[in-house]
């Protein structure tokens, strides 16, 4: 059984191929660190998962967080490897709508009824909104606890559950309600990608292409090439070794920028690029559109807009349009929404400074712009009005 020692980098170097679970009931497991904690990267590791999370973050209890879609495919699939009676499932409605306080308040109040303790360990099992709200319970209860992710979507692998950011969404915008709570591990599963539906996988392509364009050109090219085959319509005909890569490089792009600069003071920064206009995107529309799904207009606008300003060599934008619709992302606003109402969504992003907002934008593909600046550029709204068109 290979040994789980959090905050312990022990390989130099990523294994992105990754091989099955050995037959005597242990696992193989590719391991980056990420500061203070270690994401394991294993095929398999859900059957396996109970013997980590003890070994990371003991718990006298444990609560599963979970959502109406995962919980029926996965949780008893976690419950049933700890003690009975050890580990309650708190399940939310799925979906951004449901990331919020009330939702909070609600797994909150189980764990208060049931009498857990600060001896508690959470486990979040979901995509992003699990993660984010999962987090933010393990962040508040008893004025902290552990959290363990078991992150069952491509977004949630390689973005939402690495970094320690947590929050809930209000009526005023996304994200505005949180705390940073890093995780005490992180433990992903590649295979549960078999059953997660094309737009979710999609949705999750967005971050990656989003990590080779603000850190690694060469990972960049990769993604634009191979999109088509990573994203197949039939899991059996996706290369899995490709999209084991790109599970592998983009948490290491991430945890290498988070391990840098945990409580986003500058080069985190970077992670924002598109996040601005994709945020306001998602608030204008009410979450109509999903997470990746609206990163991708905000890439495609942003960079666009960072070239017109001077701030990105020419032809960025293009790459990264052609990448987006290689992968089958958007890159153009929704009719349903106006420019003007984006651009307001702006402002209340949680990145605005003194009432106007910043943006992280590449400089070329694989480098980003204004790196003396601490990676926060404003671009007049008169210019983003015109890229949305």
């Amino acid at each position: 059984m290979v040994d789980f020692v959090p905050g312990v980098n022990r390989h130099a170097e990523l294994r992105t191929n990754l091989a099955p679970a050995p037959s005597d009931g242990g696992f193989g497991v590719a391991i980056v660190s990420a500061g203070t904690y270690d994401v394991a990267i294993t095929p398999g590791a859900l059957d396996h998962v109970a013997e980590i999370i003890r070994r990371v973050a003991p718990g006298h209890r444990y609560a599963l967080v979970t959502d109406s879609i995962v919980g029926p495919l996965y949780a008893e699939r976690v419950a049933r490897q700890f003690d009975a009676g050890a580990l309650v499932v708190c399940t939310v409605p799925t979906g951004e709508a449901h990331k919020t306080r009330d939702s909070w308040a609600a797994v909150t109040d189980r764990l208060l009824d049931a009498r857990f303790g600060r001896d508690t360990t959470i486990i979040s099992l979901g995509g992003g909104v699990v993660c984010d709200l999962a987090g933010f319970v393990a962040a508040t209860y008893m004025r902290g606890v552990p959290v363990v992710h078991l992150p069952t979507t491509l977004l949630a692998m390689i973005d939402a559950s690495i970094g320690g950011k947590t929050g809930v969404d209000t009526p005023a915008g996304k994200n505005l309600v949180g705390a940073f709570h890093p995780p005490a591990a992180v433990v992903v599963d590649p295979q549960v990608l078999d059953t997660l539906p094309l737009a979710e996988l999609r949705s999750g392509f967005a971050e990656a292409i989003k990590h080779g364009a603000i850190a690694d050109a060469a990972y960049f090219q990769f993604l634009e090439d191979r999109a088509p085959a990573l994203l197949a319509d039939d899991p059996a005909e996706r290369d899995q070794g490709g999209l084991a890569r790109v599970i592998g490089e983009s948490v290491r792009i991430k945890a290498d920028v988070v391990a840098t600069d945990e409580r986003e003071k500058g080069a985190r920064k970077t992670l924002n690029f598109g996040h601005t206009i994709g945020h306001a995107i998602e608030h204008a529309s009410g979450f109509a559109l999903r997470h990746g799904e609206a990163v991708a207009i905000g890439m495609a606008v942003e960079s666009e807009a960072a070239e017109r300003a001077g701030l990105s060599e020419s032809g960025t934008a293009e790459r990264v349009r052609n990448a987006l619709r290689r992968a089958g992302l958007p890159t153009e606003r929704p009719a349903s929404l106006s420019a003007k109402s984006i651009v307001a969504a702006t402002v209340t992003d949680k990145k605005s400074r003194a009432g106007a907002a910043e943006y992280a934008v590449p400089a070329r593909i694989g480098a980003m712009a204004a790196a003396d600046a601490g990676y926060a550029v404003r671009i007049p709204d008169a210019l983003v009005l015109e890229v949305l068109g």
